[in-house]
């Protein structure tokens, strides 16, 4: 069963960057849009972004767009969360998840085989 494993958190003052990654263990979501997502108050995982298949077309939340690049290395089957200007509220454990259901790309319910997860805290 393909495993995906996400590193790159830490702690980070407010205004600096972090780039997370997300790296699957064979190349079975090769053909699927990725995306990164994290908690929020009142729902299990908020969509934070997402890049298509070729790594061409991406999309965001409101919350981080211009901030968070997200991107993908098909030859190392990676995807990546550039997250730059970093707030505290953007503090939270984040998961990558391919979309292998139908749905809107920011619809959490569209995706599925979850990774571990890896914290962010960015302090004040």
């Amino acid at each position: 069963q393909v495993q995906l494993v996400e590193s790159g958190g830490g702690l980070v003052q407010a205004g600096g960057s972090l780039r997370l990654s997300c790296a699957a263990s064979d190349r079975t979501f090769s053909a699927d849009a990725m995306g990164w997502f994290r908690p929020a108050p009142g729902k299990t995982r908020e969509f934070v972004a997402v890049v298509d298949w070729s790594g061409i077309s991406t999309f965001y939340a409101d919350s981080v767009l211009g901030r968070f690049t997200i991107s993908r290395d098909s030859a190392k089957n990676t995807v990546y969360l550039q997250m730059n200007s970093l707030k505290p509220e953007d503090t939270a454990v984040y998961y990558c998840a391919p979309k292998v259901y139908s749905g809107s790309v920011n619809y959490t319910g569209a995706y599925n085989h979850w990774g571990q997860g890896t914290q962010v805290t960015v302090s004040s």
